[in-house]
């Protein structure tokens, strides 16, 4: 039996715009993905506690702030410090072009920009999120 895929969505930073974030917490549940939000304003430390709590495939971080640069690294360094180096991060938000190569050199591949369609990330999602198969 295959179980849900498990997203945990959050608001890091002092960003207070969260309508976007909904929006995607809303089409991943329509997709059939169970989705956690954390709300606004997470701290790197927050999020990673939420995805181990709720034993999260994906950690789904919305940034409009401009400070992806020290929160994704943060993230990512806490979640190998947890062992938790199976869970895929994806980054929606500003993200300079420019920057989207040091993300993917820390292991975030799924950068997604305003615009991007919902489908595609569902999709992206879908492909690269660890297996969560159990026998029962």
């Amino acid at each position: 039996m295959r179980q849900k895929i498990r997203v945990v969505i959050a608001k890091p930073g002092l960003d207070g715009h969260d309508r976007g974030a909904k929006v995607i917490a809303r089409a991943l549940r329509d997709a059939g993905m169970e989705v956690i939000y954390t709300g606004l304003r997470q701290t790197p430390e927050q999020i990673v506690g939420a995805a181990l709590q709720e034993d999260a495939d994906v950690i789904g971080l919305s940034i409009l702030s401009g400070a992806h640069m020290h929160i994704c690294p943060r993230v990512m360094e806490l979640l190998r410090e947890k062992g938790l180096t199976d869970v895929l991060v994806v980054v929606g938000g500003i993200i300079p072009d420019a920057d989207i190569p040091a993300l993917n050199a820390i292991g975030i591949n799924g950068v997604f920009l305003p615009g991007s369609p919902m489908q595609d990330v569902v999709t992206y999602i879908r492909e690269h999120a660890r297996s969560r198969e159990h026998v029962t």
